[in-house]
């Protein structure tokens, strides 16, 4: 049975978060339902998986796939990323000289990671890539961000290894809050209405300062130590009905192809 709030659809692949989530979904009682390999003709479905998966079936779905659009951390103020971005290509990237942090901005085409130089990159087709200087994080933390609020969220790292701890009464989370707070009350209009924001602290030769990490799509996230309940209410929105997408969030859905968005 599909509850007012429709059910839940997972890709194939299992992850503890899709687990998680699913748990989630269930308590308040909606139907999950772990897509195969036929077409699904279900609708009023939200969606938690890959971006592969979800290009073949999120038309079937009827689902709005919201996300960052690819050059929001390159459009950010140096005052909120502590490090210089920049929106660039793969081919571009290519003829680095020094070392520099690349990463694709929404797919995983290739590992995000340090490159000694350009020629270390693997092969491949030209796309756009973020560009960033090197830089060490002490700590880092994944936010579910709804409606310019943060529901919940979770330490993932500390010095890159994984050290996942909630970010309720966290040793951080009043900074934490703060920092997110002022970048969500000037630039929150940028971002999807649910979005997972990562943040952490840098280290810097006068100690550590806050500064975000990159911005990613709630239905595709690991949510680590995050409530998942509350991580939930950010998935449901961030991969919902297309009949549901409000105009605000029109812009940072999915291009789909033919896909055809009813609001």
């Amino acid at each position: 049975m599909v509850t007012k709030q429709g059910f839940l659809a997972l890709a194939p692949q299992y992850t503890t978060t899709s687990e998680l989530l699913s748990a989630s979904a269930r308590r308040r009682g909606m139907d999950v339902e772990v897509l195969g390999g036929a077409a699904p003709v279900r609708r009023g479905a939200h969606y938690y998986g890959g971006p592969g998966f979800a290009s073949r079936v999120a038309n079937d779905l009827e689902v709005a796939l919201l996300e960052p659009s690819d050059d929001w951390l390159a459009t950010l103020p140096y005052a909120y990323t502590g490090r210089h971005i920049a929106m660039s290509t793969l081919n571009e990237a290519r003829r680095l000289s020094h070392p520099a942090f690349v990463k694709p901005p929404s797919e995983k085409s290739f590992p995000a990671a340090v490159y000694a130089t350009g020629a270390a990159l693997p092969p491949g087709p030209d796309a756009p890539v973020l560009i960033s200087d090197v830089v060490t994080w002490a700590a880092e933390f994944r936010l579910y961000i709804l409606d310019g609020e943060i529901r919940t969220g979770s330490q993932y790292t500390t010095f890159g290894r994984l050290d996942a701890e909630p970010l309720e009464e966290h040793r951080h989370e009043s900074a934490a809050r703060e920092f997110t707070e002022d970048l969500l009350s000037t630039c929150g209009e940028s971002l999807p209405s649910a979005v997972v924001l990562d943040i952490g602290l840098l280290t810097t030769d006068h100690g550590t300062q806050w500064a975000v990490v990159e911005a990613n799509m709630a239905w595709f996230s690991n949510c680590y130590a995050a409530d998942p309940d509350r991580a939930l209410d950010v998935v449901l929105r961030s991969a919902g009905p297309r009949t549901a997408l409000t105009e605000r969030d029109r812009r940072f859905c999915r291009h789909l192809g033919d896909a055809h968005l009813a609001g």
